[in-house]
């Protein structure tokens, strides 16, 4: 393999793939590596997402968040249709069941008309019925411009875009430590040697943070990662969700709360919670790294974030170890649903980056040093903002590049 690169991005997620991508598309010859751990692309959080093309309707407006999801969900549309992947537009509801529910309703209008989302419209209980017949409302909003999509796929054809530019893709290749190696170079090292890089550029993901603090960063954030559990409905019954619906979320937190999902290839998930995973793969509740653990366990800011919401994360576990308790929690959104219509599904584990101060950093978090880039927190939106998150991370990256 070649040993030196004017730009070297580790984790091959989709921000990684999105960001080597837009790199060649900017800077025609470039030579890009993408160095990713795994021996395939999108094996953790890209790989496990549920699909949802998102509208840019929660996120403060002005934020990050807002700006690169409006944007991105509108690129990422165009990039599907230039290259014949399957996605959909299907639209979703978010419905109020209770009174006092209603006032965040209006505020999520209140947003999305702000950020620009079209087409928003409130909803009776009666026109919830016409778009979702089985779910349960007092009030509701529809989100046309919502869609479905597998990323895989999209991150997939970034892949191939970005090889077919020249791009190097280095799988099964873990980076090490990061330092200088000169005044305008960076040696990296590799599970399978060293590297030179004028560039280096962080879409770790899972580990952003570790990553930074290989190369000598001190970041603002450690990442907390929270395990995502879904069940399916069986195909019997999966008439009772017609696209997408969606709680009014808790303004507390980054979650969505449990919501139903029609994925690009029929199937319907229900859930997720959201618990704390025992390692940064945890995808199931056996799956234990005591390092990990106690690395998450001996960060003040957890215990922080603890003392706050104790009760919210005893709830979130016992949903895990409980299918009466998830039904029972699903059964909010829509009565008709029962334990028997459920089957097991998949799980994801957010990389979630928590503050010290023990808040949950809501927007997405991207550090640059003189030669580096770091992309430490890149929740949901992520992958619908994905070209326009890539898009910031080069406009950023662009001085060290030309220089």
């Amino acid at each position: 393999m070649n040993t030196s690169f004017d730009v070297a991005i580790t984790g091959a997620g989709i921000i990684g793939l999105a960001t080597g991508m837009e790199l060649l598309e900017k800077y025609p010859g470039l030579r890009v590596a993408i160095l990713e751990k795994e021996n395939t692309i999108c094996a953790h959080q890209t790989g496990h997402n549920s699909g949802v093309i998102h509208s840019g309707l929660y996120y403060r407006p002005g934020a990050m968040k807002a700006r690169f999801c409006m944007s991105g969900h509108d690129e990422l549309v165009r990039f599907c249709l230039d290259h014949g992947i399957k996605h959909e537009i299907c639209g979703k509801v978010v419905v109020a069941t209770r009174d006092e529910e209603l006032p965040a309703l209006a505020e999520l209008y209140r947003r999305g008309s702000e950020n620009g989302v079209e087409g928003l419209r409130m909803l009776t209980s009666a026109e919830v019925k016409e778009f979702e017949p089985y779910a349960r409302s007092i009030r509701g909003m529809l989100v046309p411009s919502a869609g479905i999509v597998d990323f895989r796929q999209v991150a997939g054809a970034y892949a191939e875009v970005f090889g077919k530019g020249g791009g190097e893709l280095l799988l099964g290749t873990k980076v090490g430590r990061v330092k200088n190696f000169g005044p305008k170079t960076l040696q990296i090292q590799t599970d399978r040697g060293e590297l030179q890089s004028r560039v280096f550029i962080n879409c770790a993901g899972l580990y952003s943070d570790r990553v930074a603090k290989s190369c000598g960063l001190s970041p603002p954030c450690k990442i907390v990662p929270f395990r995502g559990e879904y069940y399916r409905i069986k195909p019997g019954r999966a008439y009772l969700v017609k696209s997408l619906i969606y709680p009014v979320p808790d303004p507390r937190f980054p979650f969505l709360g449990v919501h139903f999902t029609r994925m690009i290839d029929g199937k319907i998930e229900a859930g997720p919670n959201a618990v704390l995973a025992f390692a940064r793969e945890g995808y199931s509740r056996m799956r234990i790294s005591p390092m990990e653990l106690a690395e998450t366990l001996g960060y003040g800011g957890f215990w922080r974030l603890v003392s706050r919401h104790w009760k919210t994360g005893m709830g979130e576990m016992a949903r895990s170890f409980s299918k009466f308790l998830f039904t029972r929690a699903l059964q909010g959104l829509m009565p008709a649903i029962s334990s028997d219509d459920l089957e097991p599904g998949g799980a994801g584990v957010r990389a979630q980056a928590l503050g010290p101060d023990g808040k949950l950093l809501d927007d997405f978090v991207i550090e640059r040093t003189e030669k580096m880039i770091h992309v430490l927190n890149a929740p949901s939106p992520a992958a619908t903002s994905s070209l326009a998150i890539a898009r910031q991370i080069v406009a950023v990256a662009g001085g060290a590049i030309e220089g």
